[in-house]
C-alpha cells in the first residue's frame, strides 16, 4: 500500500526515534557491563543534548535552504554513524553525542516539513499530535526494545539500530522535495539566530509556547533519569529490561494524552494547556510516596498523559506562527536550542547530585518544584493575553 507524504513521514519519524531510544538502554547496559558509574548515564545524556545546543544556530538555516525531506536523510545517515562508533567500541559518551548531532539536524525538517504538507490549522494541529503519538509509541517499544535487545545481545541489538536508522533514510526518499530557500547564507543567519530568538520571545504567544515546551521537556528529560535509578531504590528491580518497561509506560500516557489533545484543547484555546502542566506536577510529587508497583504504573501513565496534553497545542501554535515570523525552520531551531539548554541545565544538575549522592526522590521533588514555578510564569501569561475564553 502507498503512503501519502504525511504517512510516511509518520512513518520514518517512528523509525527514527524508535532507534533514538533504543539506543539509550543499549548504552545504559554498557554502562552497567563496563562498570561505569551509575551518574554516567547522565553524562551519556548531556552529550546527545550539546549537539542541539551547539549546532542550533545552523541547523535551522540548513532545514530552511534545503529540500526538508533530503535534512531528514542526512539526519539519518549522522544517526547511523553514531551507531557505528558505538559498534566500534568507541566511549558510549561520544557515540550518543554524535546521534545527537544527526538529532539536531533532523529534527527542525521533521517539525518544519508540517507546514507544507498540511493545508489548514485544524490539519496541522492533527498532524502535529501524530507525530508526538509516533514519537511518543517509538519512545515506548524503543525504550523496551533498547532493554530486552541489550540484555540477549547488546552486538544484535545495535546493529538492529543501524538497520532501522536505514530503513528510515529509504523511506525519507519518498517524501517530495520541496524546495528550500537557496538564498539562505548560513554565516549570515547564524548570526540573526539570536534575533530570530529575541523576536520570539518577545511576543506573547510564541514566548508563551517556548517556555511551556522547554519546561517540559526538561521536566521528561531529568524524571527519566530519575526514574532510572528509583526503580531500584524503590521497587527493588534491578534489571535493565524491567527498568526500561516501566520508563516506558510514561509514554504510553504521551502517547494517548498527544492523540487525544485536538478533542481536549482546541488550537485556537492553546493556552489552556497549563491545567495538564499542574496534573503533571502534582502526579510528580506523589513518587517519593510510593512503594507500589501498580500504584508507580498509574503514576507514571498519569504524568505521561498530562504531558502529552501540555506540550501539543503550544508545539501547534508556535509552528503556525513562527512561520510568518522567522521561518519554519528557524522557529524549530529556536525551540531546540531553547528546550535542549533547559534540558541540558537539568540533566547537569541532575547528574551532579547523583554524582553527590543525593537520593533520586530530592531529584524528582525538585525538578517538580521547578515546573510548577514554569507553569505559574504560564498562568501569568496567560491572563495577559487577554483572550476570551
Amino acid at each position: 500500500m502507498k503512503m501519502n507524504p504525511l504517512q510516511t513521514l509518520y512513518v520514518t519519524q517512528f523509525l527514527s526515534a524508535f532507534a533514538d531510544n533504543m539506543i539509550l538502554f543499549i548504552t545504559l547496559a554498557i554502562i552497567k557491563q563496563n562498570a561505569f558509574p551509575d551518574y554516567y548515564i547522565g553524562v551519556v545524556q548531556a552529550c546527545f543534548l550539546v549537539a542541539f545546543v551547539i549546532f542550533a544556530p545552523f541547523v535551522g538555516a540548513f532545514a530552511d535552504k534545503n529540500a526538508k525531506s533530503q535534512v531528514l536523510l542526512i539526519g539519518n545517515a549522522i544517526k547511523a554513524i553514531g551507531i557505528i562508533a558505538l559498534f566500534l567500541h568507541l566511549d558510549p559518551a561520544v557515540s550518543y553525542g554524535i546521534v545527537g548531532l544527526g538529532a539536531a539536524v533532523y529534527s527542525p525538517a521533521k517539525y518544519g516539513i508540517l507546514p507544507s504538507l498540511t493545508h489548514s490549522e485544524s490539519e496541522l494541529l492533527s498532524a502535529n499530535a501524530r507525530i508526538e503519538g509516533y514519537t511518543i509509541m517509538a519512545i515506548l517499544i524503543g525504550s523496551v526494545c533498547g532493554g530486552v535487545l541489550a540484555k540477549i545481545s547488546l552486538t544484535g541489538s545495535i546493529v538492529a539500530c543501524f538497520a532501522l536508522y536505514f530503513i528510515s533514510l529509504l523511506l525519507t526518499l519518498q517524501i517530495p522535495r520541496i524546495s528550500g530557500n537557496s538564498s539562505i547564507r548560513y554565516v549570515k543567519e547564524a548570526r540573526s539566530f539570536l534575533t530570530d530568538m529575541k523576536l520570539l520571545l518577545k511576543d506573547r504567544t510564541t514566548r508563551f509556547s517556548l517556555v511551556g515546551t522547554g519546561s517540559f521537556w526538561m521536566t521528561s528529560s531529568v524524571v527519566r533519569l530519575a526514574i532510572i535509578a528509583w526503580v531500584p531504590a524503590h521497587l527493588g528491580i534491578q534489571s535493565v529490561d524491567q527498568i526500561s518497561m516501566l520508563v516506558a509506560v510514561t509514554g504510553v500516557g504521551i502517547m494517548v494524552g498527544a492523540l487525544m489533545t485536538p478533542k481536549l484543547i482546541p488550537a485556537r484555546k492553546y493556552y489552556n494547556s497549563y491545567v495538564f502542566g499542574i496534573v503533571m506536577i502534582i502526579s510528580i510529587l506523589l513518587f517519593p510516596l510510593i512503594t507500589n508497583l501498580y500504584v508507580t504504573i498509574g503514576l507514571l501513565l498519569l504524568v505521561g498523559f498530562s504531558g502529552g496534553v501540555f506540550i501539543v497545542p503550544m508545539n501547534t501554535v508556535l509552528q503556525d506562527k513562527g512561520q510568518g515570523m522567522v521561518g519554519a525552520g528557524k522557529t524549530i531551531a529556536v525551540q531546540n536550542f531553547l528546550e535542549n539548554s533547559m534540558m541540558l541545565a537539568g540533566v547537569g544538575i541532575y547528574t551532579q547530585i547523583s554524582k553527590d549522592g543525593l537520593s533520586p526522590d530530592i531529584s524528582i521533588t525538585g525538578i517538580a518544584v521547578i515546573l510548577a514555578g514554569f507553569v505559574g510564569y504560564l498562568i501569568i501569561q496567560r491572563q495577559r493575553l487577554k483572550i476570551v475564553v
